[in-house]
């Protein structure tokens, strides 16, 4: 897993000390070496940083140039089924001097140009220039675990993995999206191709670019598809998708340094620690982390569980509050994007706490968007069924009597005038903030700068299209494809990838390789959730390998004590951040609502936290940003 970038200069020369201290502004994604290397006629440059992992001699350093000085690859990543796509490009007459996956890449592009990319498992951001052609080739893998971010004007064209690479070239900062904060406040982050900063753009998952003459064309190259409305019953789906994971985690295992596994507790690690418990000759290195505030907040009883049940070398780090409060500005960095994932500052110690013994880690992200592990999925079924018995009318008339009766904030009315509405505008309203608390937030002013910003550009296309494909789907497949397109690639992974670089550690998710993702996506969905078990197909997966307090507890994911800190540790830091003469987000926010929200929630009023949270990540960000 390294760090990449490139220039692609229209109208002048590629400047190495540019380049360079674009590259420099992101070293903890390569700590082991860096590289440059720009065309003879400067019109290209390519730098990489390398966090080395397979052959980490010298003959692994990138940017790598073919054998016949041709084609340049800058490669972040890992394309874990590198061995037998090397057997099979030596069978065609191909000669390797290294052992590591860029050299193979290099090859299967050279062999079979864009079409590679179908034969790659794993995640990855490729990035390839013919000098022959001048012609950039980008791509990304499947699901977007790896990041890569791209800028187009007049003069050049520019890709990094982090934005502030890009930033930290251009002139100036670009202007704001501004619609795109209506989206960061609905969902916590800002879903699809476009970034905060104007122009600044993600290439999406699946996807791969091409620049010639300065024309660039994207191209969709894979998506996820539900075939699921054939069964072929449920152990079938089960003994598949067990197979299929523990090849994946097999895969994994490729790796020329040391390496462990995150485990929280959930069944998500543990599932991957017993199944691989048994296939290493050393006891797995196992990592937990908790925060010192309680109980509450603690899941290390569960991970010491499974780590005592399958005897790994299990190490705990505790984090307190203050810790927390004083990582703050340091994750808004790391993140480089907006996103309220509190979680991520876990992951971040955990990473912190593996980095001293291992520089690979795997863990458990995935599995609740290919399987349907989130509650949210079965409140939505139980939705569906109730519309399904009583019918359109009979919902209605149901909803407007629950409205006058008990009021339309009382929790039946809700769930009930959300079984009135389609699929496509009940979720979006499950799974954001809402919407009427959101206009009393904004300022009048911006509240019309908004509705113009959205006119303009077509707003909410990128949802609307989403749906659009499965609309031939059942609801728990138009669900499960939503969030793998969005909360997955642009929240969770961006954390996992974030956070663990951020550390120099390079993490592994197995529940996202390609053919387990496809085949959990033919399984029905009948299947995935069954007797009140969401995730089911990998709960009685590890019946017998995991004890059951594991398999059937209460999903916890990696939870915080905000709502506690804004109340003691981030009291005054929040008051003086949101509510101070040079507070950016007052262009946009009500600062007397902020004044009220902070009140509410020191008196126990009400539960404001994530508000609270939103506003803060929010504020940092601008300051350092815009």
């Amino acid at each position: 897993m390294c760090g990449i970038l490139g220039t692609i200069n229209f109208n002048h020369a590629a400047d190495a000390n540019r380049i360079t201290a674009m590259r420099d502004t992101m070293p903890y994604r390569g700590p082991d070496s860096n590289g440059l290397w720009i065309s003879e006629d400067k019109y290209c440059g390519l730098a990489h940083l390398r966090l080395s992992i397979l052959d980490p001699t010298p003959a692994g350093h990138q940017p790598r140039i073919s054998d016949s000085n041709r084609y340049v690859i800058s490669y972040n990543g890992e394309v874990y089924n590198y061995i037998e796509i090397r057997a099979e490009l030596e069978q065609k007459g191909y000669q390797f001097e290294t052992g590591t996956d860029t050299e193979v890449i290099l090859q299967a592009y050279i062999e079979w140009g864009k079409d590679c990319l179908d034969r790659f498992n794993g995640m990855f951001a490729i990035a390839i220039y013919d000098t022959e052609t001048k012609t950039l080739f980008l791509a990304r893998d499947r699901l977007g675990i790896k990041p890569v971010y791209y800028y187009q004007d007049d003069n050049e064209f520019v890709f990094a993995s982090e934005t502030k690479a890009i930033l930290s070239g251009l002139d100036a900062k670009p202007e704001l999206n501004i619609e795109l904060i209506d989206d960061y406040m609905s969902f916590g982050y800002i879903p699809g191709e476009n970034t905060l900063h104007k122009g600044i753009k993600r290439l999406m998952p699946g996807h791969y670019a091409i620049l010639q003459e300065g024309k660039l064309v994207i191209t969709q190259w894979w998506d996820l598809k539900f075939n699921n409305t054939e069964d072929k019953g449920f152990d079938h789906y089960l003994t598949e998708s067990k197979k299929l994971l523990e090849s994946a985690i097999d895969l994994r295992l490729r790796s020329d340094v040391p390496l462990g596994i995150f485990l929280s507790g959930g069944i998500d690690s543990s599932a991957v620690v017993g199944l691989l418990a048994d296939k290493v000759k050393e006891p797995l290195k196992t990592f937990s982390i908790a925060y010192d505030f309680g109980k509450n907040f603690d899941e290390t009883q569960y991970a010491r569980m499974v780590a005592e049940k399958f005897g790994t070398d299990h190490h705990e780090l505790k984090i307190t509050p203050q810790q927390f409060a004083e990582f703050i500005p340091e994750y808004i960095h790391l993140m480089d994007e907006p996103v309220t994932e509190a979680a991520a500052i876990s992951l971040f110690f955990v990473s912190k706490l593996a980095k001293e013994k291992v520089t690979v880690a795997l863990s458990g992200e995935g599995s609740d968007e290919i399987f349907a592990g989130y509650d949210l999925y079965q409140y939505m079924n139980v939705l569906e069924k109730y519309r399904g018995v009583v019918g359109q009318k009979g919902t209605e008339l149901f909803a407007g009597i629950s409205n006058k009766v008990l009021g339309e904030s009382h929790k039946v009315s809700k769930y009930l005038n959300m079984a009135t509405q389609p699929i496509e505008q009940r979720y979006k309203g499950m799974s954001t903030y809402p919407d009427a608390q959101k206009q009393a937030l904004y300022r009048q002013d911006f509240k019309q700068k908004l509705d113009d910003a959205k006119r303009a550009t077509n707003h909410g296309q990128f949802s609307r299209q989403l749906f659009e494909n499965t609309k031939h789907n059942d609801q728990l497949s138009k669900m499960l494809y939503f969030d793998t397109k969005t909360w997955l690639v642009d929240d969770l992974l961006i954390k996992a990838d974030r956070m663990s670089m951020g550390t120099s550690v390079e993490l592994r998710v197995p529940f996202l390789d390609y053919r387990l993702v496809e085949f959990a996506a033919t399984i029905p969905s009948k299947h995935k959730i069954k007797k009140g078990e969401g995730k089911y197909p990998l709960k009685k997966m590890m019946e017998g390998i995991l004890p059951n307090d594991i398999i059937y507890r209460k999903k916890m994911g990696f939870p915080t004590p905000l709502k506690l800190m804004f109340q003691n540790e981030l009291k005054g830091y929040a008051r003086d951040l949101l509510l101070s003469d040079s507070t950016k987000l007052h262009e946009f926010f009500n600062v007397e609502r902020i004044k009220q929200l902070i009140e509410e929630h020191n008196a126990n009023k009400y539960d404001h936290h994530k508000t609270l949270w939103q506003l803060v990540v929010l504020e940092e960000w601008l300051r350092k940003n815009a």
